[in-house]
């Protein structure tokens, strides 16, 4: 049998895999079994930020495992401790951190440390613990985040969910007014919807989300797991909006490939959990922690600027697209993240793309998704740009 006909056989039926068989991966390309290369602008779902098997991050790694790959978080791992302190560092004053495998485990440590605030900080009515999120939101596929994402389509047949999530319309301050009442703990959010459909939230929104923390005596939550560790020309998201969150998540490209999350809270709300209320047998692997240290010794102020010069090259190249092709609705995004809305199914443009040597991926169905390599050169943007220019020329518009 070969790979495919393996994974048919032995793997439950829960990815719609394309036909690339991954043989190897350096950079902003991947190549098939074949020796077929393909410029990769989709990183693995935002996860290889900085390249496939970048060289700094796989010494790193290496050198950790050389040493120890696992002691308990019952001990001190050093890599583990000094992550800890670069993330916190560059969040927020008096950030503290807890690490963990993944982003939907960093959502459920945010929800469990939301409530736990609100249990410790009621409202005359009691305890607090409803959080407030989005519609065409998406958090993770454990149950708790599964119920705090705003898309039915992933809820069918987990019914019932965990209660008090409500959702109001992400850019609506009013429908999110509307929600509040005396058992509001949190509003939940991401910086920019990925799974939705690459959707930003406005400035404007954000700041009104922050003044009404203020007034309420809310908690905001980030969820930058997707948009985070520079994707959108910052190291943290939220940099781009002057907003503060209390606490933010993180995870997909924190260790560049290598399983890690990470949720950031301040001061706040950090010293809600005591010894007890949360842990992960797993969670900090210290392999992982050293690959992360290595990805932000990468990811300073140069690297950042230049990643924000090749976003703005793309974006003017997509707009261009948009000119010519009456199938496109909108471009949207920010940074590298950026999605082109159609006006139909995108499947049969990832198809093209990806027979020509381009990998990008569609989600909301119709929302073409970009999130290539922070590492991309205009040269790379023109090669995918061409590619992308076919497959919509034999679209009908």
């Amino acid at each position: 049998m070969n790979i495919k006909q393996i994974e048919d056989k032995y793997f439950m039926h829960t990815y719609r895999r394309n036909n690339l068989v991954v043989r190897k991966a350096k950079n902003q390309f991947v190549w098939d079994e074949n020796g077929k290369k393909y410029l990769d602008f989709l990183a693995g779902i935002s996860v290889c930020n900085i390249g496939h098997c970048n060289d700094s991050v796989v010494k790193a790694a290496k050198a950790q495992l050389d040493v120890f790959a696992h002691v308990s978080n019952l001990h001190y791992a050093e890599p583990q401790i000094k992550l800890g302190e670069e993330l916190s560092k560059r969040a927020f004053p008096g950030a503290r951190v807890f690490l963990s495998n993944s982003g939907a485990e960093a959502n459920e440590c945010a929800i469990k440390l939301a409530r736990k605030w609100g249990f410790l900080n009621p409202s005359k009515k009691g305890s607090r613990y409803e959080i407030i999120c989005f519609h065409n939101s998406f958090h993770g596929r454990t149950i708790a985040t599964l119920s705090a994402t705003g898309q039915k389509k992933f809820h069918g047949y987990l019914k019932p969910l965990q209660e008090k999530f409500v959702f109001a319309e992400i850019n609506n301050i009013d429908s999110v007014n509307k929600l509040i009442n005396d058992r509001t703990v949190a509003v939940m959010v991401e910086p920019i919807q990925g799974e939705g459909g690459v959707i930003p939230a406005e400035k404007a929104f954000l700041k009104d989300l922050k003044k009404l923390r203020d007034e309420k005596n809310l908690l905001l939550i980030f969820d930058e797991i997707q948009c985070g560790i520079g994707r959108t020309g910052k190291f943290y998201a939220f940099e781009n909006y002057d907003v503060k969150p209390d606490i933010v998540t993180m995870a997909k490209s924190l260790a560049n490939g290598l399983p890690l999350g990470a949720t950031v809270a301040g001061k706040r709300c950090a010293g809600a959990f005591v010894y007890g209320d949360h842990g992960s047998t797993f969670g900090g692997n210290p392999v992982s922690c050293a690959a992360s240290l290595a990805v932000l010794k990468i990811i300073n102020a140069k690297f950042l600027n230049n990643s924000a010069k090749a976003a703005k090259y793309l974006r003017k190249k997509l707009d261009g697209l948009k000119e010519k092709y009456s199938v496109i609705k909108e471009v949207r995004g920010l940074g590298l993240m950026l999605g082109i809305n159609l006006a139909v199914n995108g499947k049969d443009v990832v198809d093209y793309c990806l027979d020509k040597g381009l990998i990008i991926n569609c989600t909301h169905d119709t929302t073409l998704r970009l999130l290539p390599p922070l590492i991309i050169t205009k040269k790379d943007i023109d090669c995918a740009v061409k590619i992308l220019d076919e497959a919509l020329n034999h679209m009908p518009n």
